[in-house]
């Protein structure tokens, strides 16, 4: 079966750097079969009937060598699919850049999605299904004020985010 493993905050900006290459050896020394990479942004597809154990494993492995925290968010492959089908500002017509998701680790309680503040940004917007946060940024990530941040002390969960082209991407990359 395979999976996709998005890891959050590596090589970004100087930090956290991973080289992918090395990434890869800890997913295959975890049991990890058949793994690719793509972009250095650290997204892992691999094969293995267990994904769960193996990304306590990669998780454990990444902060001993490393000395940061390997959060990593996991979705099967029909999970990335149903997501990518999902994103009500694409299947509205908004314009590819403008669009991001954030894939959450756990479903929010109902309570902690209440409190989210649709006003919190102006001119940006967000959907929250199941554990994606779908979000439409005419202005940009960079002046957007829905981070990682927000989402993830309102609903008590890790979050990584990827642009509309890099899952399109993870999407053909599943499927083909």
């Amino acid at each position: 079966m395979t999976h996709l493993a998005l890891l959050r905050g590596i090589n970004v900006g100087g930090k956290a750097i991973l080289p992918m290459r090395e990434l890869s050896a800890i997913f295959a020394a975890a049991g990890a079969t058949n793994i690719r990479t793509y972009i250095q942004s650290g997204n892992v597809l691999f094969e293995s009937p267990l994904p769960e154990p193996l990304i306590e494993v990669v998780t454990t492995e990444i902060a001993r060598i490393y000395g940061y925290p390997g959060r990593i968010v996991l979705r099967s492959a029909a999970e990335l699919q149903a997501a990518y089908k999902s994103n009500p500002f694409h299947k509205a017509g908004a314009p590819i850049e403008t669009l991001h998701v954030y894939f959450l680790t756990d479903k929010p309680n109902p309570a902690a999605v209440k409190s989210l503040d649709p006003d919190r940004s102006p001119g940006d917007s967000f959907v929250l299904r199941n554990r994606e946060i779908y979000l439409h940024v005419p202005n940009g990530m960079a002046r957007t004020k829905l981070t990682n941040a927000y989402f993830d002390s309102r609903l008590k969960t890790v979050s990584t985010v990827r642009n509309w082209n890099t899952v399109g991407k993870l999407i053909e990359l599943i499927a083909g």
